[in-house]
């Protein structure tokens, strides 16, 4: 079965629009004064000495290695691509989608592989990047997308779908505006009310209490 969407060639990432990355918008919900330390600052975070950063990249090389047929199997998918990097210029966003799917009902959808446990509880942070592909492969394939999948490799590769909603895309891209905001004018967010996360961060020891 063949599903004839291609992909928008004006939204090649030519430098010509600002962008960020669909990790800055993690970074963000994490801590809102990432944004400001990498963006306005420009002090690199060394992302990559991070344990699960390295964890991350061995599991998506290893998974492109790897058949999982039986799980696109279960989502009806008819055809994929893999590794895909989207940027679009209307929302200001580029990033890397594990996989792009084409169902059996005309619709597109992306896969995400997380090496992190399985909840029945859906991390803000997996959600929003799930909606931020959506909005990506929207973009670019001129596709419908109501939905995504996030497949945890730690719990054996269990599938978790998760059905957009229009709520889910405005949040999304008012995270996306409020990142552009701080950017813009350059001034210094109030950072998270999660004292925890101050003790992995990587700013730690330059960011005021």
């Amino acid at each position: 079965m063949e599903i004839g969407f291609e992909i928008n060639l004006e939204n090649i990432d030519d430098d010509s629009t600002p962008m960020i990355t669909l990790s800055e918008v993690i970074e963000h919900i994490f801590c809102p004064r990432y944004t400001y330390f990498l963006n306005c600052l420009d002090i690199d975070q060394n992302e990559h000495l991070r344990y699960k950063v390295l964890k991350g990249r061995e599991i998506h090389e290893r998974r492109e290695k790897t058949n999982f047929d039986y799980l696109r199997k279960r989502m009806n998918c008819v055809k994929k691509e893999i590794a895909v990097y989207l940027a679009s210029k209307k929302y200001r966003v580029r990033g890397v989608v594990d996989e792009v799917l084409w169902l059996g009902d005309r619709t597109l959808a992306p896969l995400d592989y997380k090496y992190t446990e399985y909840s029945d509880f859906t991390f803000k942070t997996h959600k929003i990047q799930s909606v931020i592909y959506a909005l990506l492969i929207r973009d670019n394939y001129s596709a419908e997308v109501n939905r995504g999948y996030i497949c945890y490799v730690r719990n054996g590769n269990k599938l978790k779908e998760i059905v957009y909603s229009e709520k889910d895309f405005f949040e999304a891209l008012s995270l996306i505006n409020e990142i552009f905001e701080i950017i813009k004018k350059g001034y210094f967010p109030p950072k998270t009310k999660y004292d925890a996360r101050c003790i992995d961060c990587c700013y730690r020891n330059i960011c005021p209490k």
